[in-house]
């Protein structure tokens, strides 16, 4: 395949992530909303049209609502009720609506969000018609599952009842499976190309519980959520920051298909690469924790280039991006370091 045939961002997505040969590896560059307004103003692009400038070729869904904020502006809360610190380019929750709700049949007392109401997907839709089948589309469901909990319970508490009530943590996590999966279902009916699933698992080093904790409680439950599109013959992308090493073949078992971040802080690529390379797919690969914000432009190049070839060496199965999103902190000679490898890559394809 050559460059004088260039596949569409979707399809070059869709073929890499099944280590299928392409013209050249699918790129990603995601951003926070700081960042977005900076890149805008370097590059001289409106916000709008940043993920164009910028190759990116996955598009992620969110749901159709108004947030409603605090009357100071300090929080918004989002469509489960949680309440959201606006005063970080992170994810700090200010507000755990079920943090005194402390037995299993409380549940029943908290009004919990329909996931079949008329209009949630309607913007949705609209996305979908408009990009007229150019990206690869999927569902966002960050804070997917375990980090649904905890964001809705307080991470503390959470965690607390991992070790000391664990019936109330898998009767809570079944109802957030129940309204995640019927609104996958809603989201496979407007035609999107895969699901994408974020909980992170992992600290820097090892897991935030045991992987025994994760097999009992968790998996069952994101099994459920990846059988949606799996069964579909849909792929399943899971964004879980950590050292999760642990976990990865339980995640391959019930039906992984791409990971991210692909962060090199916490898991070796050479060990990715010849343990999981024929059955894992990987997406990300250059540092946000160390070489964006803190190194040169040439360490940035010398970063991508290593993980392209490493992860990549067959020319497939990697969408080359940072491994998170890009924050205000990050030089803009590193981001335009990064886009020039993207562009080299796309030259040599």
């Amino acid at each position: 395949m050559t460059s004088h045939n260039p596949l569409s961002p979707k399809e070059r997505t869709r073929l890499a992530i099944q280590h299928r040969a392409v013209d050249h590896l699918p790129t990603q560059v995601n951003y926070t909303h700081s960042m977005g307004v900076k890149m805008a103003e370097h590059f001289q692009v409106p916000a709008q049209s940043l993920p164009d400038m910028l190759g990116n070729h996955l598009l992620r869904l969110d749901l159709n609502y108004e947030p409603v904020q605090a009357q100071d502006g300090k929080i918004r809360f989002d469509w489960w009720g949680v309440g959201w610190s606006t005063e970080t380019e992170g994810y700090w929750p200010l507000v755990s609506p079920l943090a005194e709700i402390d037995e299993i049949d409380e549940l029943d007392r908290w009004t919990w969000p329909d996931p079949e109401a008329i209009t949630l997907l309607d913007a949705a839709s609209q996305i979908i018609d408009q990009d007229t089948g150019r990206h690869f589309i999927t569902p966002n469901f960050g804070f997917a599952l375990f980090e649904r909990a905890w964001s809705l319970r307080g991470f503390e508490k959470l965690n607390i009842d991992l070790a000391l009530n664990p019936d109330y943590v898998n009767e809570l996590l079944g109802r957030i499976t129940d309204i995640q999966v019927a609104l996958a279902k809603r989201f496979l009916q407007l035609g999107v190309d895969g699901g994408y699933f974020g909980d992170d698992y992992g600290a820097q080093k090892g897991m935030l519980f045991s992987p025994r904790t994760w097999r009992m409680l968790i998996k069952p439950h994101l099994k459920r959520m990846f059988a949606v599109f799996r069964e579909a013959g849909l792929p399943v992308i899971l964004h879980s920051d950590g050292d999760i090493a642990q976990i990865l073949p339980d995640l391959v078992e019930i039906g992984l298909t791409v990971l991210n971040p692909i962060q090199p802080e916490v898991l070796d690529f050479q060990w990715l690469k010849s343990t999981f390379g024929g059955r894992l797919a990987f997406y990300g690969g250059v540092s946000t924790q160390t070489v964006l914000p803190l190194g040169t432009p040439s360490e940035v190049k010398s970063a991508a280039r290593g993980a392209i070839q490493t992860l990549a060496g067959e020319g497939t199965g990697l969408v080359i991006a940072p491994s998170h999103r890009l924050t205000s902190d990050i030089p803009l000679a590193n981001v335009e370091a990064l886009l020039e490898v993207f562009t080299e890559m796309e030259g040599s394809g």
